[in-house]
Formats: C-alpha cells, sequence, structure tokens
C-alpha cells in the first residue's frame, strides 16, 4: 500500500500497545529530554550544522522507508566523516521494537516513525528537544509543517521530516479521451469527481469509474480525510480527543462514495478491500479517477498516460494527508550534535534534491518544490506543492481508533458508505470514546 504504509497498518496498532505498557511501568520515563539543546544525555549547544567528527551513529527505520532511508543515509555516509549505521526493521515489528527498545535504555542515536505514531514517542519522552536546532535551520518555515506540528509537544520540537507521503488523485487521461473529458482538467470540486467518474464508467467494457478501500480504515483517513480539510473543516480537535466525522461537510463526502456504491460505480471488491490490493487497481488502465499514495507514481506502468490532481472538497479547495515518516534523536544519544549534522544535511538543499528529488520522492521543503528534477515532470510539481495544503492528525490513540479492523472508524466508514449513513451521529461518538479512552 505504498512506502508510507503507516497509516494504513493494521498490526501496527501492537507496538502501540507495548509502548503504553511501558510507559505506564515508568520504564520509559528514565528517557525523558533534559533542558538543554541536545536533550537527554544527548546535550550539546545547538546549532544549526551540528558536529561531524567521525563518531558512527546507529538508526533504525521501518522497511515501507527504506529506500528513501537507504538512500540518504548512502549519500552522507560518502560526503562526511560520520558514518551512520543503519538497521531496518519490518514494519509491523516496529514500534514493539522501539518500545522495548525504550524500556532497556537502548535505542538507536537516531530512529524514524510513521508520522501518525510521533505524539505517543514524544509525549514518552523518547526523543530529544530539537527546538533550539530546527529554529536555527535557515530554512525552518519552509519544513513540511505538518510534520514538524506532528513532533510538538508542550512547545518543545522533537522530530524533522524523513520522507512524504501524500495522498493525491490519479486519473487516467487515455479513459479521460474517450469519455469525451478534459484530459488537462481533472476534477477541482467533489462534484466534478463524481461527474468524471459516472462519464467513464459509462464506456463499459470492464472499465469502472473509481475505486476504494472499502475495508481499510487506514485508507480511509489517508484519501477521504482531505475532502473534508479541503473544505475548511477538522476531523478532531486539536489534541486528538474528539472526533467530527459527523459533520455537514463529512456527509457529503459519505453520501458521495455511498452513490459510487449503490449505482455500481466503483470497481469490483471495493467492498472487501483490506489495503493489501489497493494500489494495484489503478496500474490496470481500467479506472477512470481515484485517490492514491503519491509514492506510487513511479511505479506505474510507463505506457499509462495519467495525471495527478488535488484531492478536492465537495465545493472545491484542495487538501492532502501528509503521511510518511518524521526522524528525531534519540533521548539517551551520547552523540546528539553528530546525529543533528545527519538531519541538517538531510534537510538540505544538496540532499532533498541530489537524493529525494532525484529519486522522485516528495521533497520536505516547500521551497524545493519546483526543482531541476521535478520540473521534468509537472505531476511531480503538483505533489510537492500540496505539502503546504495538507496536514498529518495528531492522536495518541490514533492506532487504535483509526487502524484497528476492529475499531470504531472502520465501522462509521462502513455503515456510512456500504449501508445508509443512519448511524453516523453514534459511530462518530464511539470514534472520540476510543481517541479519550
Amino acid at each position: 500500500m505504498g512506502r508510507t504504509a503507516g497509516p494504513r497498518r493494521n498490526a501496527a496498532r501492537l507496538g502501540v500497545t507495548a509502548l503504553a505498557l511501558l510507559v505506564a511501568t515508568g520504564l520509559v520515563t528514565a528517557c525523558g529530554s533534559g533542558d538543554d539543546g541536545g536533550g537527554g544525555e544527548g546535550g550539546g549547544a545547538a546549532t544549526a550544522t551540528g558536529v561531524d567528527d567521525g563518531t558512527t551513529l546507529t538508526m533504525w527505520t521501518r522497511a515501507a522507508t527504506r529506500p528513501q532511508s537507504e538512500a540518504l543515509v548512502k549519500a552522507y555516509n560518502a560526503s562526511h566523516k560520520n558514518r551512520i549505521e543503519l538497521t531496518v526493521i519490518p514494519t509491523d515489528d516496529y514500534q514493539a521494537k522501539v518500545g522495548a527498545a525504550a524500556g532497556s535504555r537502548d535505542l538507536p542515536d537516531l530512529f524514524a516513525s510513521d508520522v501518525v505514531f510521533v505524539p505517543n514517542y514524544t509525549s514518552s519522552g523518547l526523543f530529544a528537544d530539537l527546538t533550539e536546532r530546527v529554529d536555527a535551520l535557515p530554512f525552518a518555515d519552509q519544513l513540511a509543517q505538518s510534520h514538524i506540528k506532528a513532533g510538538t509537544y508542550e512547545d518543545k520540537k522533537y522530530v524533522v521530516p524523513h520522507t512524504l507521503d501524500l495522498s493525491v488523485l490519479f486519473y487516467n487521461k487515455d479513459l479521460y479521451r474517450r469519455a469525451e473529458l478534459d484530459p488537462e482538467k481533472p476534477p477541482t470540486t467533489l462534484a466534478e469527481w463524481d461527474k468524471h467518474a459516472r462519464a467513464v464508467d459509462a464506456l463499459g467494457g470492464g472499465v469502472n469509474g473509481t475505486f476504494f478501500g472499502g475495508n481499510c480504515g487506514g485508507c480511509g483517513v489517508f484519501t477521504w480525510w482531505p475532502s473534508i480539510w479541503a473544505a475548511g473543516d477538522d476531523v478532531l480537535n486539536e489534541d486528538g480527543t474528539k472526533a467530527s466525522l459527523a459533520s455537514d461537510t463529512a456527509k457529503k463526502v459519505y453520501e458521495t462514495y455511498r452513490g459510487w456504491v449503490n449505482d455500481d460505480i466503483v470497481a469490483p471488491g471495493a467492498r472487501d478491500e483490506t489495503g493489501t490490493t489497493w494500489t494495484g487497481v489503478f496500474p490496470k488502465g481500467k479506472t477512470g479517477v481515484m485517490p492514491m499514495p503519491s509514492t506510487t507514481l513511479g511505479l506505474m506502468p510507463k505506457d499509462l498516460d495519467l495525471g495527478v490532481a488535488p484531492i478536492p472538497g465537495p465545493d472545491g479547495g484542495k487538501s492532502t494527508f501528509v503521511g510518511g515518516d518524521a526522524i528525531g534523536i534519540s533521548a539517551t544519544s551520547k552523540s546528539a550534535d553528530q546525529a543533528w549534522n545527519f538531519l541538517a544535511w538531510s534537510l538540505g538543499e544538496k540532499a532533498q534534491v541530489g537524493v529525494v528529488a532525484a529519486n522522485k520522492d516528495v521533497v520536505a521543503r516547500t521551497d524545493l518544490a519546483s526543482n531541476k528534477h521535478s520540473d521534468a515532470d509537472p505531476r511531480l510539481v503538483t505533489i510537492n506543492e500540496l505539502v503546504k495544503d495538507g496536514r498529518t492528525p495528531y492522536a495518541l490513540k490514533f492506532g487504535q481508533t483509526f487502524n484497528d479492523p476492529n475499531g470504531p472508524w472502520l465501522t462509521l466508514m462502513r455503515n456510512a458508505v456500504f449501508k445508509d449513513g443512519s448511524s453516523l451521529d453514534k459511530d462518530n461518538e464511539a470514534v472520540s470514546a476510543s481517541l479519550a479512552d
């Protein structure tokens, strides 16, 4: 389901549970960050560049973001005295691994996390305080602020963007032409999206208007919520303890999807799609327009003429779910200055353009949205520019509420789209109860 599978990984909730147990027994609190610029035992003065003195650093990342992490580490090791030893951990095992390491005070110097689970780590004191270091960067305001916000706890910043994955609309230009739609004019409202999907679906012959993961809670938050945000509405309160998923805007979104289901506009399998094959439908060339992870662009067939557009709201606007991984320095690292040297470098123009953009990934800085690599493909510019319009939800109980296949969000999704939606208010209350639990 793309390389940033975190918002869409059901098993990840197990790691959050393990972490919660560690916190409850007081094992993690010993890792709390200190008051200095480095945090914890790392210490050190806050500088924009850190120290490059030949120190060997340890770093963990999950398998879902392995290509990006390996590319950055390889480039850094080739150009610096410091050396990073990267360990890639299976995505489904990652949270439990971090929780166990926190309990034994054996965290690596650097570790990345699916950004939606960062609040669990910051509130548990696993990351060092990077506030002064981040603010010292000359491009601090151009960093993906949704990731910075997700990693801010009690007014202190603990992480920076590592890899980004955005939700965007993909549309098949060949099918648009056949349906007599302008291939250079993707939908700018949910109503237009509905119209376009129905026009393509009318072609018949195995062609379908759209598709979505109807049995995948993570797929829903990743692709449905942007339509709500695009209208200027919120889905959660600021501290992630109460849901607003029964608003008038949300109802319009659900009604549109329900109409696709009732009128058979959706490709077969949507009702049972758990996310495992969700991104494999559009590449077959038989689906008109559907929301997808931006990281799948480079995986599309070369002969598939496709366009990319922002996800619109019911009456316009645009937004995106800014997923991916954020990264920080562990609170127990004794080499915070050296670890920061890697983080600062990874956000610099040479790394963002020469490594990230060169690999057709989303850059972490809005001022680099247009660069020598993305300019060769306007679709990449569209994706990069969406970062500033996107959001990353904040909730400590994200996993149990939205990723768990037995959680209340998936129940809300399915009742709202595959049934008549009459239980929406009650289902929203169940989501809020889970968030506040």
